[in-house]
């Protein structure tokens, strides 16, 4: 979902299917004539479901929570909403499946504390450790292995079973679909009895013949021990990129049917000590959570802190004069998000957060909330800086914005109400006008960003010009890069962001060698007295 060849072309070898050559964008699978992407083959899956719904409840759906893995990127996130609205569903919020699962268990209710959501299904694993505040869950650190699952566990009892068929009959049934799901089926109906009997037996008829073989659970734990405990290393790998204890754990949900082993919730316990959530249905906790959220959204649920959402979106201002939105109108609060900026200029010790409220695209055309500096960054050079702003709106629709440089750990912060002083016909005039002035504000926002591009190639060609590397080049290689440079300065204050982009990619090539000389030059100083 919402990947292209690049991104699975190391997964791409593990899978039963065949993808399109017209992949580099968005995956395409080759079934028989048909080319289908990922969001329409989901779209089908979600079709059933709503069909199944429709049945049940005697009515149209036509509204969906949907849960993805918390470590989704935007674009996979959107590949889902996709689905959703070519099945015919308006996707009214995408919930993280951990947050989901922590809903289900209701821990949403507890004024603060750290969850780690351990989800141990058929083919992945997962690990989410969240930190709740005031009723707001903020994803700390995930890791997991999508390589990783009950399938492989019923892999390890299928190869044994085969093994010992071909040992007494004199036969190979691996070469048969048929008897391997037949044989899968035993083994996996033996696999889910020793979760609640010390032992059992995996039996099955072929052709006439019966094969019986006793197993117990002490025999099954130690077969599957190797497995288990994969799923335990990136558990300690979230925990220190959390930068937690184990003993900081105050809530552990289990998720997945693979948790209802004992040896799993043995060892889950015995890692973050402390007893994990077990009274749901492993299987069913993450859908029981998005129900919790759709009833919310819905106004079915009451007394609870997520009914509000943001009138308007909230974001800072950026290069440009543009504004970079954070947390988008309609957001159910409480909400928080987190994006990492950087600076512009060499040497830049200070940073001015301006927090602004609105739909257009540009900060002229936006309301200003706050301003503060983040001061005593590091002075490094442009773009090496890493500026972490973190907003988040309480139950109250208090709005906390947080400046901090990860590198130096320097940090500011300021707190505003941005719904304080607006009318509902304010709110309702200024999204109005947001969808009039749409395309006219791209556009603006589009010659802008072209133009803070330009700047960077200039400077740096600026720069360049004072450099051993640019006396490297011949006349003929000058001028090409002088000439491209005139180019690019004459449509700089254009209107037209294609053009400028267009003389800065003439600049970019007519400056390729004088790069390459600087880096190499970089790196050789960089190496000087270094044995390799």
């Amino acid at each position: 979902m919402g990947r292209g060849l690049d991104d699975v072309r190391e997964e791409a070898r593990l899978l039963p299917f065949q993808i399109a050559e017209c992949s580099e964008q968005v995956i395409h699978l080759q079934l028989g004539e048909r080319r289908l992407t990922p969001p329409e083959i989901s779209a089908q899956v979600l079709r059933e479901l709503k069909a199944r719904a429709e049945a049940y409840l005697g009515e149209e759906v036509t509204q969906a929570v949907i849960t993805v893995p918390a470590y989704y990127n935007d674009a996979q996130r959107q590949a889902t909403k996709d689905a959703g609205r070519i099945c015919g569903l308006e996707v009214l919020r995408l919930v993280n499946k951990p947050t989901a699962a922590a809903l289900a268990y209701g821990l949403d209710k507890r004024k603060q504390g750290v969850v780690a959501v351990y989800d141990f299904g058929g083919g992945t694993f997962d690990i989410s450790i969240l930190r709740l505040h005031e009723g707001i869950f903020e994803v700390l650190a995930t890791n997991g292995d999508t390589h990783l699952g009950g399938d492989d566990i019923d892999n390890l009892l299928l190869a044994i079973a085969l093994e010992d068929i071909r040992t007494d009959w004199s036969q190979d049934l691996s070469s048969s679909g048929e008897a391997v799901q037949t044989i899968r089926r035993a083994v996996i109906d033996a696999k889910e009895r020793l979760s609640f009997l010390p032992s059992t037996t995996i039996e099955f008829s072929w052709q006439g013949r019966a094969y019986q073989r006793q197993i117990t659970r002490e025999l099954f734990e130690q077969l599957i021990g190797g497995i288990v405990g994969r799923t335990l290393g990136p558990c300690r790998k979230a925990l220190r990129d959390a930068g937690l204890e184990p003993e900081q754990i105050d809530e552990v949900v289990l998720v997945g049917g693979s948790t209802r082993i004992p040896l799993v919730r043995s060892s889950v316990e015995a890692l973050f000590r402390a007893k994990p959530h077990t009274e749901l249905n492993p299987d069913e906790v993450v859908a029981l959570g998005a129900a919790v959220q759709a009833g919310i959204l819905s106004g079915q649920v009451e007394d609870h802190l997520l009914l509000d959402v943001t009138p308007l979106s909230l974001g800072i201002e950026t290069m440009g004069g543009v504004v970079s939105k954070l947390i988008h109108r309609n957001s159910t609060i409480p909400a928080s998000a987190t994006e990492v900026f950087t600076t512009s200029v060499d040497g830049q010790q200070n940073v001015l957060i301006h927090v602004l409220q609105g739909e257009r695209e540009l900060v002229k055309d936006c309301r200003s909330l706050a301003r503060f500096d983040l001061k005593g960054i590091e002075p490094m050079p442009a773009g090496m800086p890493r500026i972490e702003v973190r907003f988040m709106i309480d139950a109250n629709g208090i709005l906390n914005v947080t400046a901090r440089d990860t590198r130096g750990g320097k940090e500011q912060s300021v707190e505003v109400k941005p719904s304080y002083g607006l009318t509902d016909e304010q709110v309702e005039a200024m999204i109005l006008e947001s969808y009039d002035k749409a395309e006219e504000d791209f556009k603006a926002r589009q010659v802008r960003e072209a133009r803070v591009e330009a700047d960077t190639i200039l400077a740096a060609v600026d720069k360049a010009r004072s450099s051993a590397a640019w006396h490297d080049l011949d006349d003929s290689e000058r001028a090409a890069v002088d000439l491209a440079l005139n180019q690019l300065q004459m449509v700089y204050h254009g209107d037209d962001h294609n053009l400028i982009r267009g003389r800065i990619e003439q600049l970019d090539n007519a400056t390729r060698k004088l790069a390459e000389s600087m880096m190499n030059s970089a790196v050789r100083t960089a190496l000087k007295g270094t044995k390799i």
